[in-house]
């Protein structure tokens, strides 16, 4: 199969080719997936995981890329819930090839079914920005209709699914980012912006929840913005500044089919959007992971027509 592989953590980005690799097999639990459309984060090349299998032990050259949606063409010994031909997306693994490429083994846990009403793209778009906005909000956040939400980035492919489940769910969303991103910010739901750099202390002691993608200085001003007894949910590390009385959440997403479905669910209402932005083939992949991210989107990899 074709494929987009890595092979050494020092070359970085500039050690990634196309290349032709053996295609997998379905272990026990696993899915072999046909892949259709798949997603990745520029920065995944930096994560120990991408490099070293559960064991720690060396698994270079490996294949980058993580989200996945495209059609089971093999099950392995054990696998239920799934069904060969049947149409899938989700979150592979972290310790193993990913999905930057024409198939991928995944196990069948972290798949979901995918609707014939979500075309492959917009469902590649999904799991790792719904995913992480879901577990944040909803199962760390534990947010309530009423409550005041701060989202950082909200114009970015994490931030745009923040600030749509959390007006879903009834909170007042105020969204920091760039000038230029403000109108992305309102149709991805914000009722309030605020540019990153100003403008912050109308909110300070009024946010129940802040949800941070950026860490740092912005993370520890997010904090700030926090009422006491609220909560601060972060993807990027810990403030290095806490408040008094303002509990912090760190979390690392996790694959869930059921969240999956939830969020497909969500799509197919039209109460969550994805926004896509740039969609190349797999032989411009290599070019896309080493570009700036698309001002208008995630830019995700169609690997074959369908």
């Amino acid at each position: 199969m074709r494929a987009v592989v890595v092979t050494d953590p020092n070359a970085g980005v500039a050690g990634m080719t196309l290349a032709e690799r053996p295609a997998p097999h379905a272990a026990e639990n696993d899915v072999v997936v046909r892949t259709y459309a798949a997603g990745f984060t520029s920065g995944e090349l930096g994560w120990p995981a991408t490099w070293t299998d559960r064991s720690g032990r060396d698994r270079t050259p490996t294949i980058p890329g993580h989200e996945v949606a495209g059609v089971v063409a093999e099950l392995g010994y054990g696998t239920s819930g799934l069904s060969v031909g049947q149409r899938v997306f989700g979150l592979a693994d972290w310790t193993r090839d990913g999905t930057l490429a024409e198939y991928v083994a995944v196990e069948a846990r972290n798949l979901a079914p995918l609707a014939a009403d979500i075309d492959f793209v917009t469902a590649a778009s999904l799991p790792i920005s719904g995913l992480t906005a879901w577990q944040g909000l909803i199962e760390h956040g534990r947010i309530q209709a009423g409550q005041t939400v701060f989202v950082n980035g909200v114009a970015g492919g994490v931030g745009t699914v923040v600030a749509q489940l959390a007006r879903d769910a009834g909170a007042f969303v105020v969204g920091t980012g760039r000038e230029p991103q403000r109108a992305r910010a309102i149709e991805a739901g914000a009722h309030a912006f605020v540019d990153v750099d100003g403008g912050w202390s109308e909110f300070e002691g009024k946010v129940d929840l802040a949800f941070d993608v950026i860490g740092g200085e912005v993370g520890a001003r997010s904090a700030a913005m926090v009422r006491d007894g609220g909560v601060v949910i972060t993807i990027a590390g810990p403030p290095p500044s806490r408040k008094a009385g303002v509990g912090t959440t760190f979390f690392v997403v996790e694959p869930s089919r059921p969240q999956l479905v939830d969020l497909a669910n969500r799509v197919r209402r039209g109460s969550l959007k994805t926004f896509v932005g740039d969609v190349v083939d797999l032989d411009d992949a290599p070019t896309a992971f080493a570009g700036a991210p698309s001002a208008s989107g995630r830019t995700i990899v169609k690997v074959r027509e369908g």
